[in-house]
């Protein structure tokens, strides 16, 4: 079956600005052109369209859904899968907040009492599950299991207000990143500051702080794209950004 981009539109639940970007950019492109000048769309697009909308309620960047889809090693089925164990995991940290919320109520009713820890512990394991479930293995394989279980167990047994100095530090690193791209010196104050931001966020739950192990960290944000694709969000480039400014700050460097 073919569509026009408005029934396309219709279909998935998107306007049809958002599809002529995305054949602007090389994500979507139509099947053919017709004689009047309309975007056709077949079932491949329309499966390909599918895709990208899974991806992006995951949150990736069109960026990287586009090299990604764009590898001869992309495999449907293979996406598939991972996107129906992401959305499970996405599921259970719902119901983690949900059941947070109503004990919250609970407790606004006077139906029950809730300490300051168990207010944030659904904030708390939604952190360590994602963070397992995007970058458990190769994280593992390169600190050690130990150091992470002792990270996650640092997380888990933060106090309210760790929890919320946390939160707020991460919130000023993206912030001054952000002036500092602008600047574009990896070297200058804003990038510095935004390093020491960087250290101080990950003090929060690491063990024992090595300037060789976040020059180390840096360096793999810029190798896997599920990390690129966290810092680059607002504007790419901003991840190698950040690994040059941290290995000024760190003065660490590795052998090419």
């Amino acid at each position: 079956m073919e569509y026009t981009i408005n029934a396309l539109g219709k279909l998935a639940g998107v306007s049809t600005r958002t599809l002529r970007y995305y054949d602007e950019i090389g994500l979507l492109k139509p099947a053919r052109i017709n004689s009047s000048g309309y975007r056709i769309y077949g079932q491949k697009e329309v499966d390909l369209l599918q895709q990208i909308l899974f991806y992006r309620e995951l949150d990736v960047p069109l960026e990287t859904i586009k090299k990604m889809m764009a590898s001869p090693s992309f495999d449907v089925k293979e996406a598939l899968k991972e996107h129906h164990e992401k959305l499970l995991a996405k599921n259970q940290q719902l119901q983690q907040l949900i059941t947070n919320v109503e004990k919250t109520m609970k407790t606004l009713e006077g139906r029950t009492i809730m300490s300051d820890k168990e207010k944030f512990e659904g904030f708390k394991k939604k952190l360590v599950d994602e963070n397992e479930e995007k970058y458990g293995k190769e994280i593992r394989e390169k600190y050690g299991e130990d150091t992470i279980n002792q990270s996650n167990a640092k997380l888990m047994n933060m106090s309210e207000s760790a929890y919320r100095n946390m939160v707020e530090v991460e919130k000023e690193l993206f912030s001054t990143l952000k002036k500092a791209v602008k600047e574009g010196n990896p070297a200058g104050e804003a990038a510095q500051k935004a390093a020491d931001l960087h250290k101080q966020w990950l003090s929060f739950t690491w063990p024992e702080y090595k300037k060789e192990a976040h020059a180390g960290l840096a360096e793999m944000y810029v190798a896997d794209e599920r990390f690129t694709s966290y810092y680059d969000k607002e504007q790419v480039g901003t991840t190698a950004f950040l690994r040059d400014a941290i290995l000024i700050y760190t003065g660490v460097t590795f052998d090419s």
